[in-house]
């Protein structure tokens, strides 16, 4: 008969309980996560061609990855591809169902990006992908990527910026050149200060030479003769 503790459960019970949630904690902290990385919103030409970038990572480790990229259309999820890694290291098997995507990932680097080319206006909005490992029963992750389709780039002004870096970098030279005189300044000031102790010392030699010479002279007049 199993033991019971104070809360009623039994230690077999009790064991699985805490493997469970132990097994539940692991695969929340190193489970399968896909990212597009520190992007997830770019901007770009009509009839330009452009990244959608796309990363999975899994420390327990992935078995038959199946992973897919759709695009929102208006609340309708249209399929762009989809395909499976065996394991890690292994090239995926993927199927393309749209003739202007390419798919570029590598799972040597866990990558599973696609090219979308010669995009077009339509072609403005959100892409998602999406991962699932079966090794961690079934866990599924997605992030979305958004493309954003102009006529013509963003011009950033930097006027303010370049204000900025052209008064610090002036601020900075000014300090440069008032510490460099400061040093000659400091430098010529010993100098100066070596040169005056020096004429110290040797008229205090000369001035203690003649007095002894005098003092001789007189002590020579002083002696009486036989």
């Amino acid at each position: 008969m199993a033991s019971l503790d104070n809360t009623g459960w039994s230690v077999p019970g009790l064991l699985v309980a805490l493997l469970l949630v132990f097994e539940l904690g692991v695969l929340r902290i190193c489970g399968l996560e896909v990212t597009t990385g520190k992007v997830s919103r770019v901007e770009a030409m009509n009839g330009s061609t452009v990244l959608l970038p796309c990363n999975y990572s899994s420390c327990i480790g992935i078995y038959n990855l199946y992973f897919s990229w759709h695009y929102n259309d208006n609340g309708t999820m249209i399929k762009l591809c989809d395909g499976v890694v065996p394991s890690e290291g292994v090239e995926p098997k993927v199927k393309v169902e749209h003739k202007r995507v390419e798919f570029v990932g590598s799972s040597k680097s866990r990558d599973i990006s696609i090219l979308l080319w010669n995009i077009t206006f339509e072609d403005d909005g959100e892409y998602t992908c999406f991962a699932k490992n079966p090794k961690e029963k079934g866990r599924n992750h997605s992030t979305i990527f958004t493309l954003r389709v102009v006529d013509e780039m963003t011009v950033i002004d930097n006027t303010l910026t370049v204000i900025i870096v052209s008064v610090l970098a002036g601020v900075i030279g000014l300090v440069i050149i008032v510490m460099i005189i400061k040093a000659l300044v400091v430098q010529f000031l010993l100098k100066d200060d070596e040169k005056n102790k020096e004429c110290l010392v040797n008229a205090s030699g000369n001035d203690n030479t003649e007095n002894g010479l005098t003092g001789a002279k007189a002590d020579n007049k002083g002696t009486p003769k036989a």
